[in-house]
């Protein structure tokens, strides 16, 4: 299994609005950087990702499952192959964990989401994952 973090502004689409798609989950629509939809490809059903409300809070809020790997993005209206993936909420983190908190993690000093701050789909390490779920409140 694979590890990631995917961000999506609350106001666009939240933790609690996935959370609502049940065990359908929902498509991870309008992916518009290059190595993002280079990450949605790499996803493999199973596949574990902190879904991360970026703008508006900025924290790691909970946990979601791919549940169907890369297909074409029906939103993308240009000739580029844009990509999607569908991933429903497993469970929320009890406590959530904010780039603050990552920042003063001596652990997380490489992760992704410090050196790459506007990459919306990142892969995260098993040892950052880790990391990251006990400072949220999971046992891992």
């Amino acid at each position: 299994m694979a590890y990631w973090l995917m961000k999506s502004e609350p106001d666009s689409w939240s933790w609690q609005q996935q959370v609502e798609k049940g065990a359908s989950g929902e498509a991870w629509t309008g992916v518009r950087n290059h190595q993002a939809k280079l990450n949605l490809m790499k996803m493999k059903k199973g596949d574990r990702a902190f879904f991360y409300h970026s703008n508006i809070g900025k924290e790691a809020v909970g946990i979601v499952e791919v549940i169907r790997e890369a297909y074409p993005d029906p939103t993308a209206r240009s000739r580029e192959p844009w990509v999607v993936v569908d991933v429903k909420a497993v469970e929320p983190l009890p406590r959530p964990v904010s780039i603050e908190d990552v920042k003063k993690e001596p652990k997380l000093k490489q992760m992704v989401l410090i050196n790459n701050t506007r990459l919306s789909v990142q892969p995260v390490t098993a040892e950052e994952w880790k990391t990251v779920c006990k400072m949220g409140g999971l046992k891992t």
